[in-house]
């Protein structure tokens, strides 16, 4: 995995856990705000106002986490408004991409790694190096690299450069979904990182269990809803869409959580189809390098050998979710 010790780069290895063998996920750390107009964000922090061509997202292919803000510009149409770097180099040294950012470049080897940003950002820091990570390229600094609040700003504050009036958070749904979000979070968009990546079997079990008991949820909730909090698709059914298109291909077998395939789920299998088919979303994704990702970690698949299955053609046949109402 690697990370960064007083702005150098670390090639270690190791998977964070505890005592007790369960995986850790270090907490996000720079958690700015971009407001409509530059304004205090949530956290408190001096705002960043929207402006297009201001600010750059790395991303890579194969991160769920990613993803999610990819899908987010993507239906918000804000790919003229915020610029993207998809990780297109292997992965040494961390994420790599075959070009920089303004005055930012390529090392000798034509490789620009990640922690280039994060180093400009703060010559003295420690920590993680992780996608998706949003860049000022006026202030040369990392606004934010946490998911959850980058397709919160994504969703609201740049309506000046978007025609997209839709509200992936509305106010009357926002208990809900936050409720929802909690659950999915825990038990299972990091949940199968703490299945795959537990040092113990106690801590794999305790894991893998939650795994299946959010999707066993999920799968009751959905024979109900058409989305996750109600009738209207919300960010929820956004930060769900990513594990749940890895589940199969990369989760049963590479993080061991091989209880059941989504596709052994009818509601669950159904929703997935129609959130892959939504429009423009499959030009979010690419199968092949997602898979490619994960079999690359060594930590976990020491041959780094891809499988040549599962093959997901299922996605693109027609789902049934039409039963169940949706907002006009």
């Amino acid at each position: 995995m690697g990370f960064m010790l007083d702005g150098k780069w670390n090639n270690d290895d190791q998977i964070p856990s505890d005592a007790r063998g369960h995986f850790i996920r270090a907490d996000s750390r720079f958690r700015h705000w971009i407001t409509p107009d530059g304004s205090t964000g949530p956290s408190g922090d001096p705002g960043f106002k929207a402006e297009p061509g201001r600010y750059h997202l790395f991303v890579s292919p194969s991160c769920p986490w990613a993803h999610r803000t990819v899908i987010l510009r993507k239906l918000k149409k804000l790919e003229d408004v915020i610029s993207m770097s998809n990780a297109d180099r292997p992965k040494t040294e961390g994420w790599a991409y075959s070009q920089g950012i303004d005055d930012l470049k390529p090392g000798a080897d034509g490789v620009f790694r990640l922690y280039q940003v994060y180093a400009a950002s703060d010559p003295a820091y420690t920590g993680k190096v992780t996608v998706p990570t949003l860049w000022d390229r006026e202030r040369r600094t990392i606004v934010n690299n946490e998911s959850s609040e980058i397709i919160r700003m994504f969703n609201s504050a740049f309506k000046t450069w978007t025609d997209v009036e839709y509200d992936f958070y509305p106010e009357s749904l926002r208990a809900e979904i936050d409720r929802i979000n909690e659950l999915v979070y825990s038990h299972f968009n990091n949940g199968v990182y703490r299945a795959g990546f537990a040092r113990s079997q106690e801590a794999y079990e305790e894991a893998a269990r939650k795994v299946f008991h959010c999707l066993d949820t999920l799968e009751t909730l959905l024979g109900a809803r058409r989305y996750l909090a109600g009738d209207r698709i919300t960010e929820a059914d956004w930060r769900v869409f990513p594990t749940l298109l890895r589940f199969d291909l990369v989760y049963y077998s590479h993080f061991k959580c091989n209880v059941r395939r989504i596709q052994d789920y009818p509601n669950l299998a159904n929703y997935l189809r129609e959130l892959y088919q939504w429009p423009g979303i499959k030009d979010t994704l690419d199968l092949q390098k997602i898979k490619a990702g994960y079999y690359s970690q060594r930590n976990v698949n020491p041959t780094g050998i891809i499988p040549l299955g599962p093959t997901l053609d299922h996605l693109d046949q027609p789902h049934d979710r039409e039963r169940l109402r949706a907002a006009a």
